[in-house]
Protein backbone atom coordinates (compact mmCIF):
# COMPACT_ATOMS: atom_id res chain seq x y z
CA UNK A 1 0.00 0.00 0.00
CA UNK A 2 1.47 3.34 -1.16
CA UNK A 3 1.18 5.52 1.64
CA UNK A 4 0.62 9.13 -0.36
CA UNK A 5 -1.87 10.84 1.87
CA UNK A 6 0.66 13.41 3.23
CA UNK A 7 2.26 13.80 -0.28
CA UNK A 8 -1.21 14.71 -1.69
CA UNK A 9 -1.44 17.20 1.78
CA UNK A 10 1.86 18.86 0.62
CA UNK A 11 0.54 18.72 -3.09
CA UNK A 12 -2.56 20.40 -1.63
CA UNK A 13 -0.41 22.93 0.16
CA UNK A 14 1.96 23.66 -2.63
CA UNK A 15 -1.01 23.71 -5.30
CA UNK A 16 -3.01 26.47 -3.00
CA UNK A 17 0.54 28.53 -3.21
CA UNK A 18 0.84 28.61 -6.95
CA UNK A 19 -2.87 29.38 -7.67
CA UNK A 20 -2.67 31.98 -4.91
CA UNK A 21 0.52 33.75 -7.00
CA UNK A 22 -1.39 33.12 -10.22
CA UNK A 23 -4.75 34.40 -8.71
CA UNK A 24 -3.09 37.49 -7.68
CA UNK A 25 -0.73 37.95 -10.81
CA UNK A 26 -4.28 37.63 -13.25
CA UNK A 27 -6.90 38.05 -11.61
CA UNK A 28 -6.33 40.69 -8.91
CA UNK A 29 -4.09 42.36 -10.99
CA UNK A 30 -6.41 43.29 -13.87
CA UNK A 31 -9.24 44.09 -11.08
CA UNK A 32 -6.96 46.61 -9.44
CA UNK A 33 -6.01 47.96 -12.21
CA UNK A 34 -9.65 48.73 -13.93
CA UNK A 35 -10.35 50.17 -10.07
CA UNK A 36 -7.08 52.52 -10.13
CA UNK A 37 -8.23 53.48 -13.54
CA UNK A 38 -11.95 54.12 -12.75
CA UNK A 39 -11.10 56.21 -9.79
CA UNK A 40 -7.75 58.41 -10.81
CA UNK A 41 -10.28 59.24 -14.32
CA UNK A 42 -13.11 60.17 -11.59
CA UNK A 43 -11.22 62.41 -9.61
CA UNK A 44 -9.26 64.04 -12.82
CA UNK A 45 -13.00 64.73 -14.44
CA UNK A 46 -13.86 66.35 -10.62
CA UNK A 47 -11.03 68.36 -10.97
CA UNK A 48 -11.35 69.09 -14.98
CA UNK A 49 -15.12 70.34 -14.35
CA UNK A 50 -13.46 73.03 -11.46
CA UNK A 51 -11.34 74.17 -13.87
CA UNK A 52 -13.31 74.01 -16.58
CA UNK A 53 -15.59 76.46 -14.63
CA UNK A 54 -13.41 78.46 -12.71
CA UNK A 55 -9.96 79.36 -14.40
CA UNK A 56 -10.76 78.61 -18.38
CA UNK A 57 -13.94 80.40 -18.37
CA UNK A 58 -12.58 83.41 -16.85
CA UNK A 59 -9.89 82.99 -19.41
CA UNK A 60 -12.30 83.32 -22.25
CA UNK A 61 -14.63 86.23 -20.74
CA UNK A 62 -10.73 88.17 -20.08
CA UNK A 63 -11.21 88.61 -16.35
CA UNK A 64 -7.91 86.36 -16.36
CA UNK A 65 -4.63 86.77 -18.32
CA UNK A 66 -3.02 83.94 -20.05
CA UNK A 67 -0.16 84.17 -17.48
CA UNK A 68 -2.02 84.11 -14.52
CA UNK A 69 -4.24 80.82 -15.54
CA UNK A 70 -1.14 79.02 -16.71
CA UNK A 71 0.43 79.71 -13.09
CA UNK A 72 -2.86 78.20 -11.69
CA UNK A 73 -2.93 75.28 -13.81
CA UNK A 74 0.57 74.58 -13.28
CA UNK A 75 -0.11 74.31 -9.71
CA UNK A 76 -2.77 72.17 -10.15
CA UNK A 77 -0.89 69.74 -12.44
CA UNK A 78 1.88 69.69 -10.33
CA UNK A 79 -0.31 68.25 -7.32
CA UNK A 80 -2.31 65.88 -9.48
CA UNK A 81 0.95 65.04 -11.27
CA UNK A 82 -0.37 65.54 -14.43
CA UNK A 83 -0.78 67.60 -17.94
CA UNK A 84 -3.52 70.04 -17.72
CA UNK A 85 -4.46 71.36 -21.63
CA UNK A 86 -6.62 74.20 -22.56
CA UNK A 87 -7.38 73.11 -26.47
CA UNK A 88 -9.79 74.99 -28.64
CA UNK A 89 -12.76 73.06 -30.83
CA UNK A 90 -10.74 72.71 -33.83
CA UNK A 91 -7.65 70.93 -31.34
CA UNK A 92 -5.02 73.95 -31.22
CA UNK A 93 -3.70 73.81 -27.53
CA UNK A 94 -4.46 77.43 -25.64
CA UNK A 95 -2.77 76.53 -22.41
CA UNK A 96 -0.45 73.73 -21.49
CA UNK A 97 0.86 73.11 -17.93
CA UNK A 98 3.97 72.33 -19.06
CA UNK A 99 4.82 75.22 -21.42
CA UNK A 100 6.82 72.81 -23.74
CA UNK A 101 4.56 71.66 -26.20
CA UNK A 102 5.49 69.75 -28.96
CA UNK A 103 2.52 70.36 -31.30
CA UNK A 104 0.31 73.51 -30.63
CA UNK A 105 -2.47 71.77 -32.91
CA UNK A 106 -4.06 68.53 -32.28
CA UNK A 107 -4.55 66.60 -35.33
CA UNK A 108 -7.64 64.74 -36.22
CA UNK A 109 -8.91 66.15 -32.68
CA UNK A 110 -12.25 65.31 -32.56
CA UNK A 111 -14.26 64.79 -28.77
CA UNK A 112 -17.14 62.93 -30.50
CA UNK A 113 -14.30 59.81 -30.14
CA UNK A 114 -15.02 59.65 -26.22
CA UNK A 115 -18.52 58.70 -27.27
CA UNK A 116 -20.89 58.26 -23.83
CA UNK A 117 -17.73 58.25 -21.45
CA UNK A 118 -15.16 61.40 -20.07
CA UNK A 119 -12.51 59.76 -20.57
CA UNK A 120 -10.20 57.39 -22.82
CA UNK A 121 -6.95 55.68 -22.67
CA UNK A 122 -4.15 56.19 -25.54
CA UNK A 123 -1.87 58.07 -26.97
CA UNK A 124 -4.74 60.94 -27.65
CA UNK A 125 -4.53 60.83 -31.51
CA UNK A 126 -1.09 59.81 -31.62
CA UNK A 127 0.25 63.18 -29.15
CA UNK A 128 2.07 61.00 -26.43
CA UNK A 129 4.85 57.85 -27.12
CA UNK A 130 2.93 56.11 -24.27
CA UNK A 131 -0.69 55.60 -23.72
CA UNK A 132 -2.25 58.01 -21.14
CA UNK A 133 -5.73 58.54 -19.08
CA UNK A 134 -7.16 62.08 -20.86
CA UNK A 135 -10.09 63.47 -19.07
CA UNK A 136 -11.91 66.03 -20.65
CA UNK A 137 -14.55 68.83 -19.43
CA UNK A 138 -16.01 71.54 -21.91
CA UNK A 139 -15.89 74.68 -21.42
CA UNK A 140 -19.16 76.16 -21.71
CA UNK A 141 -19.68 80.36 -21.51
CA UNK A 142 -23.53 81.76 -22.37
CA UNK A 143 -24.58 77.68 -23.47
CA UNK A 144 -21.66 77.63 -26.44
CA UNK A 145 -18.82 75.48 -26.02
CA UNK A 146 -15.98 77.22 -26.60
CA UNK A 147 -12.97 75.07 -25.83
CA UNK A 148 -12.44 72.08 -23.18
CA UNK A 149 -10.06 71.21 -20.76
CA UNK A 150 -8.26 68.10 -20.73
CA UNK A 151 -6.20 66.55 -18.11
CA UNK A 152 -3.52 63.82 -19.14
CA UNK A 153 -2.28 61.50 -17.02
CA UNK A 154 0.55 58.38 -17.78
CA UNK A 155 -1.11 54.96 -17.43
CA UNK A 156 2.80 53.92 -16.19
CA UNK A 157 2.08 55.96 -13.30
CA UNK A 158 -1.42 54.01 -13.04
CA UNK A 159 0.42 50.69 -13.37
CA UNK A 160 3.12 51.71 -10.58
CA UNK A 161 0.17 52.22 -8.42
CA UNK A 162 -1.14 48.81 -9.21
CA UNK A 163 1.81 47.27 -8.53
CA UNK A 164 2.62 49.02 -4.55
CA UNK A 165 -1.03 47.35 -4.61
CA UNK A 166 0.04 43.97 -5.92
CA UNK A 167 3.00 43.83 -3.43
CA UNK A 168 1.30 44.55 -0.51
CA UNK A 169 -0.98 41.31 -1.79
CA UNK A 170 2.07 39.02 -2.68
CA UNK A 171 3.37 40.18 1.39
CA UNK A 172 -0.25 39.22 2.44
CA UNK A 173 0.19 35.79 0.54
CA UNK A 174 3.05 34.96 2.04
CA UNK A 175 2.20 35.63 5.50
CA UNK A 176 -0.82 33.36 4.73
CA UNK A 177 0.85 30.77 3.33
CA UNK A 178 3.04 30.50 6.26
CA UNK A 179 -0.55 30.53 8.77
CA UNK A 180 -0.41 27.95 5.98
CA UNK A 181 2.63 25.70 6.84
CA UNK A 182 1.65 26.50 10.48
CA UNK A 183 -1.74 25.05 10.04
CA UNK A 184 -0.34 21.62 8.14
CA UNK A 185 2.30 21.01 11.08
CA UNK A 186 -1.03 21.21 13.26
CA UNK A 187 -2.42 18.72 11.05
CA UNK A 188 0.53 16.73 10.52
CA UNK A 189 1.03 16.12 14.42
CA UNK A 190 -2.48 15.96 15.24
CA UNK A 191 -4.01 14.20 12.94
CA UNK A 192 -1.20 12.10 10.15
CA UNK A 193 0.99 10.92 13.08
CA UNK A 194 -1.63 9.51 14.96
CA UNK A 195 -3.59 8.24 11.91
CA UNK A 196 -0.14 6.74 10.99
CA UNK A 197 -0.01 5.31 14.45
CA UNK A 198 -3.14 3.49 14.02
CA UNK A 199 -2.79 1.92 10.92
CA UNK A 200 0.63 0.67 11.57
CA UNK A 201 -1.20 -0.90 14.43
CA UNK A 202 -4.23 -2.18 12.94
CA UNK A 203 -1.50 -4.07 10.46
CA UNK A 204 -0.24 -5.04 13.61
CA UNK A 205 -3.58 -6.67 14.52
CA UNK A 206 -4.42 -7.72 10.87
CA UNK A 207 -1.61 -9.88 12.03
CA UNK A 208 -2.50 -11.81 14.84
CA UNK A 209 -0.42 -9.12 16.96
CA UNK A 210 -2.82 -7.81 19.71
CA UNK A 211 0.08 -6.51 22.46
CA UNK A 212 0.66 -3.45 20.09
CA UNK A 213 -0.56 -0.65 21.78
CA UNK A 214 -1.91 2.57 20.25
CA UNK A 215 -0.23 5.65 22.55
CA UNK A 216 -2.72 8.05 21.92
CA UNK A 217 -4.52 10.05 24.78
CA UNK A 218 -6.49 13.17 22.91
CA UNK A 219 -10.35 13.67 23.86
CA UNK A 220 -11.04 14.03 20.42
CA UNK A 221 -12.87 11.16 17.59
CA UNK A 222 -9.03 10.34 16.96
CA UNK A 223 -8.32 9.49 20.49
CA UNK A 224 -11.74 7.64 20.95
CA UNK A 225 -10.89 5.44 17.95
CA UNK A 226 -7.62 4.82 19.47
CA UNK A 227 -8.95 3.88 22.68
CA UNK A 228 -11.62 2.01 20.75
CA UNK A 229 -8.80 -0.08 19.01
CA UNK A 230 -6.66 -0.72 22.12
CA UNK A 231 -9.88 -1.93 23.76
CA UNK A 232 -10.67 -4.17 20.15
CA UNK A 233 -7.17 -5.57 20.68
CA UNK A 234 -8.08 -6.39 23.79
CA UNK A 235 -11.08 -8.14 23.31
CA UNK A 236 -9.33 -9.91 20.43
CA UNK A 237 -6.74 -10.81 22.51
CA UNK A 238 -8.95 -12.42 25.20
CA UNK A 239 -11.40 -14.31 22.60
CA UNK A 240 -7.80 -15.83 21.10
CA UNK A 241 -6.96 -16.98 24.15
CA UNK A 242 -10.65 -18.08 25.13
CA UNK A 243 -10.69 -19.81 21.51
CA UNK A 244 -7.78 -22.16 22.82
CA UNK A 245 -9.47 -22.93 25.82
CA UNK A 246 -12.34 -23.56 24.28
CA UNK A 247 -10.70 -26.42 21.74
CA UNK A 248 -8.64 -27.54 25.24
CA UNK A 249 -11.91 -28.13 26.67
CA UNK A 250 -13.98 -29.75 23.74
CA UNK A 251 -10.75 -31.81 23.06
CA UNK A 252 -10.77 -32.66 26.95
CA UNK A 253 -14.70 -33.15 27.20
CA UNK A 254 -14.57 -35.65 24.09
CA UNK A 255 -11.46 -36.98 24.71
CA UNK A 256 -11.76 -38.36 28.50
CA UNK A 257 -15.01 -40.06 28.18
CA UNK A 258 -13.59 -41.72 24.51
CA UNK A 259 -10.63 -43.15 26.02
CA UNK A 260 -12.19 -44.49 29.31
CA UNK A 261 -14.65 -46.55 26.55
CA UNK A 262 -11.61 -47.80 24.38
CA UNK A 263 -10.30 -48.54 27.54
CA UNK A 264 -13.19 -50.69 28.86
CA UNK A 265 -13.95 -52.41 25.84
CA UNK A 266 -10.23 -53.56 25.44
CA UNK A 267 -10.40 -54.77 28.58
CA UNK A 268 -13.36 -56.67 28.64
CA UNK A 269 -12.00 -58.21 24.69
CA UNK A 270 -9.21 -59.17 25.79
CA UNK A 271 -10.25 -60.99 28.82
CA UNK A 272 -8.43 -58.36 31.31
CA UNK A 273 -11.77 -57.73 33.05
CA UNK A 274 -13.34 -61.08 34.61
CA UNK A 275 -16.94 -61.88 33.05
CA UNK A 276 -18.48 -61.81 36.78
CA UNK A 277 -17.53 -57.72 36.62
CA UNK A 278 -18.24 -56.91 32.83
CA UNK A 279 -21.55 -55.43 34.26
CA UNK A 280 -20.07 -52.90 36.17
CA UNK A 281 -18.05 -51.65 33.38
CA UNK A 282 -20.48 -52.47 31.39
CA UNK A 283 -22.45 -49.39 33.26
CA UNK A 284 -19.40 -47.06 32.87
CA UNK A 285 -19.21 -47.44 29.50
CA UNK A 286 -22.83 -46.63 29.06
CA UNK A 287 -22.45 -43.71 31.86
CA UNK A 288 -19.58 -42.20 29.28
CA UNK A 289 -21.39 -42.49 26.23
CA UNK A 290 -24.63 -40.96 27.77
CA UNK A 291 -22.30 -38.20 28.43
CA UNK A 292 -20.80 -37.85 24.63
CA UNK A 293 -24.66 -37.94 23.39
CA UNK A 294 -25.24 -35.49 26.08
CA UNK A 295 -22.73 -33.26 25.24
CA UNK A 296 -23.42 -33.63 21.66
CA UNK A 297 -26.80 -32.58 21.77
CA UNK A 298 -25.74 -29.62 23.83
CA UNK A 299 -23.67 -28.55 20.87
CA UNK A 300 -26.48 -29.73 18.31
CA UNK A 301 -29.06 -27.42 20.58
CA UNK A 302 -26.63 -24.16 20.18
CA UNK A 303 -26.03 -24.71 16.67
CA UNK A 304 -29.43 -24.07 16.01
CA UNK A 305 -28.89 -20.54 17.47
CA UNK A 306 -27.42 -18.22 14.65
CA UNK A 307 -27.99 -14.84 13.64
CA UNK A 308 -31.51 -15.31 12.82
CA UNK A 309 -31.97 -17.10 15.74
CA UNK A 310 -34.74 -20.14 15.79
CA UNK A 311 -38.31 -20.26 15.62
CA UNK A 312 -40.25 -20.24 18.25
CA UNK A 313 -43.49 -22.10 19.32
CA UNK A 314 -44.95 -18.86 21.33
CA UNK A 315 -47.89 -19.71 23.84
CA UNK A 316 -49.51 -18.35 26.64
CA UNK A 317 -49.01 -20.68 29.98
CA UNK A 318 -48.50 -20.97 33.62
CA UNK A 319 -44.70 -20.16 34.66
CA UNK A 320 -46.14 -20.69 38.13
CA UNK A 321 -47.31 -24.57 37.27
CA UNK A 322 -44.14 -24.93 34.93
CA UNK A 323 -41.91 -24.34 37.75
CA UNK A 324 -43.49 -26.45 39.76
CA UNK A 325 -43.39 -29.43 37.52
CA UNK A 326 -39.51 -29.08 36.70
CA UNK A 327 -38.98 -28.79 40.72
CA UNK A 328 -40.24 -32.14 40.98
CA UNK A 329 -38.62 -33.63 38.12
CA UNK A 330 -34.96 -33.27 40.76
CA UNK A 331 -36.40 -34.68 44.09
CA UNK A 332 -34.60 -37.99 43.71
CA UNK A 333 -31.56 -35.74 42.86
CA UNK A 334 -32.19 -33.45 45.69
CA UNK A 335 -33.42 -36.39 48.67
CA UNK A 336 -29.59 -37.72 47.51
CA UNK A 337 -28.22 -34.23 48.50
CA UNK A 338 -30.79 -33.26 51.23
CA UNK A 339 -31.73 -30.03 49.06
CA UNK A 340 -35.09 -28.20 49.35
CA UNK A 341 -37.21 -26.07 47.25
CA UNK A 342 -38.56 -22.66 48.56
CA UNK A 343 -40.82 -21.66 45.90
CA UNK A 344 -42.48 -18.13 46.17
CA UNK A 345 -44.61 -17.63 43.62
CA UNK A 346 -47.19 -14.13 42.83
CA UNK A 347 -50.53 -15.10 43.14
CA UNK A 348 -52.03 -19.16 41.85
CA UNK A 349 -51.00 -18.18 38.79
CA UNK A 350 -49.08 -16.00 36.63
CA UNK A 351 -49.37 -16.74 32.45
CA UNK A 352 -46.40 -15.51 30.26
CA UNK A 353 -45.78 -15.46 26.50
CA UNK A 354 -43.31 -17.93 25.84
CA UNK A 355 -41.95 -20.99 24.17
CA UNK A 356 -42.96 -23.39 26.66
CA UNK A 357 -40.56 -26.46 26.00
CA UNK A 358 -37.64 -23.87 25.69
CA UNK A 359 -38.86 -21.92 29.12
CA UNK A 360 -39.36 -25.39 30.68
CA UNK A 361 -35.70 -26.09 29.87
CA UNK A 362 -34.25 -22.98 30.66
CA UNK A 363 -35.57 -23.74 34.41
CA UNK A 364 -34.41 -27.20 34.27
CA UNK A 365 -30.72 -26.19 33.45
CA UNK A 366 -30.83 -23.37 35.99
CA UNK A 367 -31.86 -25.40 38.67
CA UNK A 368 -29.45 -28.57 37.31
CA UNK A 369 -26.69 -25.89 37.95
CA UNK A 370 -28.02 -24.56 41.30
CA UNK A 371 -28.14 -28.15 42.22
CA UNK A 372 -24.73 -29.41 40.90
CA UNK A 373 -23.12 -26.11 43.37
CA UNK A 374 -25.02 -26.14 46.43
CA UNK A 375 -23.87 -27.42 49.91
CA UNK A 376 -25.90 -30.40 51.45
CA UNK A 377 -29.12 -29.48 53.52
CA UNK A 378 -28.97 -26.32 51.77
CA UNK A 379 -32.45 -24.23 50.23
CA UNK A 380 -32.75 -23.43 46.05
CA UNK A 381 -35.21 -20.63 46.25
CA UNK A 382 -37.48 -20.11 43.38
CA UNK A 383 -39.34 -16.87 43.13
CA UNK A 384 -41.72 -14.79 40.51
CA UNK A 385 -42.46 -11.41 40.75
CA UNK A 386 -44.68 -9.65 38.37
CA UNK A 387 -43.49 -5.70 37.59
CA UNK A 388 -44.11 -3.65 34.51
CA UNK A 389 -45.57 -6.30 32.46
CA UNK A 390 -42.80 -8.60 32.91
CA UNK A 391 -43.01 -11.76 35.30
CA UNK A 392 -38.98 -11.96 36.53
CA UNK A 393 -38.30 -15.44 37.58
CA UNK A 394 -35.12 -16.25 40.28
CA UNK A 395 -33.27 -18.98 41.17
CA UNK A 396 -31.17 -18.66 43.84
CA UNK A 397 -28.90 -21.03 45.28
CA UNK A 398 -26.24 -20.83 48.36
CA UNK A 399 -23.59 -22.85 47.50
CA UNK A 400 -19.91 -22.33 46.40
CA UNK A 401 -20.82 -19.36 44.21
CA UNK A 402 -18.73 -17.77 40.95
CA UNK A 403 -15.24 -16.12 41.08
CA UNK A 404 -15.66 -12.21 40.08
CA UNK A 405 -13.08 -12.90 37.49
CA UNK A 406 -15.62 -15.64 35.62
CA UNK A 407 -19.12 -14.42 35.82
CA UNK A 408 -18.79 -12.11 32.36
CA UNK A 409 -17.41 -16.28 30.95
CA UNK A 410 -20.54 -18.26 32.15
CA UNK A 411 -22.32 -17.89 28.81
CA UNK A 412 -19.64 -18.86 26.54
CA UNK A 413 -19.84 -22.53 25.22
CA UNK A 414 -17.77 -25.46 27.49
CA UNK A 415 -16.52 -22.57 29.86
CA UNK A 416 -15.98 -24.25 33.16
CA UNK A 417 -14.42 -22.56 36.38
CA UNK A 418 -11.94 -24.42 37.88
CA UNK A 419 -14.35 -24.65 40.54
CA UNK A 420 -17.09 -26.38 38.59
CA UNK A 421 -14.55 -28.80 36.79
CA UNK A 422 -13.53 -30.22 40.77
CA UNK A 423 -17.63 -30.46 41.70
CA UNK A 424 -19.25 -31.43 38.48
CA UNK A 425 -17.68 -34.11 36.56
CA UNK A 426 -21.03 -34.80 34.01
CA UNK A 427 -21.33 -31.27 32.83
CA UNK A 428 -20.84 -30.08 29.77
CA UNK A 429 -20.25 -26.21 30.04
CA UNK A 430 -23.08 -25.64 27.28
CA UNK A 431 -25.82 -25.24 29.53
CA UNK A 432 -26.37 -21.43 30.43
CA UNK A 433 -25.08 -21.22 27.24
CA UNK A 434 -28.01 -22.81 25.98
CA UNK A 435 -30.00 -20.46 28.54
CA UNK A 436 -28.50 -17.72 27.11
CA UNK A 437 -29.55 -18.38 23.71
CA UNK A 438 -32.87 -19.26 24.58
CA UNK A 439 -33.73 -16.25 26.46
CA UNK A 440 -31.85 -13.53 23.47
CA UNK A 441 -34.39 -15.26 21.34
CA UNK A 442 -37.40 -14.53 23.11
CA UNK A 443 -35.93 -11.08 23.56
CA UNK A 444 -35.59 -11.12 27.18
CA UNK A 445 -32.95 -10.54 29.41
CA UNK A 446 -31.01 -12.70 32.14
CA UNK A 447 -28.36 -11.68 34.92
CA UNK A 448 -26.73 -13.07 37.44
CA UNK A 449 -25.54 -12.13 40.98
CA UNK A 450 -23.14 -14.12 42.48
CA UNK A 451 -20.79 -13.92 45.06
CA UNK A 452 -18.04 -16.48 45.83
CA UNK A 453 -18.46 -18.71 48.81
CA UNK A 454 -22.10 -17.11 49.58
CA UNK A 455 -24.29 -17.82 46.36
CA UNK A 456 -25.56 -16.97 43.30
CA UNK A 457 -28.49 -15.98 41.90
CA UNK A 458 -29.97 -16.11 38.28
CA UNK A 459 -32.99 -13.85 37.45
CA UNK A 460 -34.75 -13.57 33.71
CA UNK A 461 -37.37 -11.82 32.52
CA UNK A 462 -40.79 -13.21 30.26
CA UNK A 463 -43.71 -11.06 29.29
CA UNK A 464 -47.11 -11.11 31.05
CA UNK A 465 -50.16 -11.80 29.43
CA UNK A 466 -53.44 -12.08 31.39
CA UNK A 467 -54.75 -15.77 31.40
CA UNK A 468 -54.09 -18.96 29.36
CA UNK A 469 -56.02 -17.56 26.15
CA UNK A 470 -53.60 -14.42 26.17
CA UNK A 471 -56.62 -12.35 27.10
Amino acid sequence: MKRTLYLKLLAGYVAFGILGFLTIATFTSHLTLNYIEKDTASDLYRESNLIASDYASNYYRGTMTLEDVTSNLTAVATYLDADIWVIDKDGKILINSRNDSSSETVESFDVTTFGTSYYQIGTFFDTFSEDHLSVFSPITINYKVRGYVLIHKPVSDLTSFKDGFLNISYMTLAIIFLCAFVVLGLFTYTVYVPIRKITRAAKDYSEGNFDTKINIHTNDEIGYLAASLNYMATELSTLEEDQRKFIANVSHDFRSPLTSIKGYIEAIMDGTIPYEMQDKYLNIILFETERLNKLTQGMLELNKYGKKGIMLDISSFDINNTIKMVVQSFEGTCKEKKISFELILTGQTSFVSADMSKIQQVIYNLIDNAIKFSHPDSTITIETTEKNEKVFISVKDTGIGIPKDSIKKIWERFYKTDLSRGKDKRGTGLGLAIVKEIISAHNENINVISTEGVGTEFIFTLPLTKNENGL
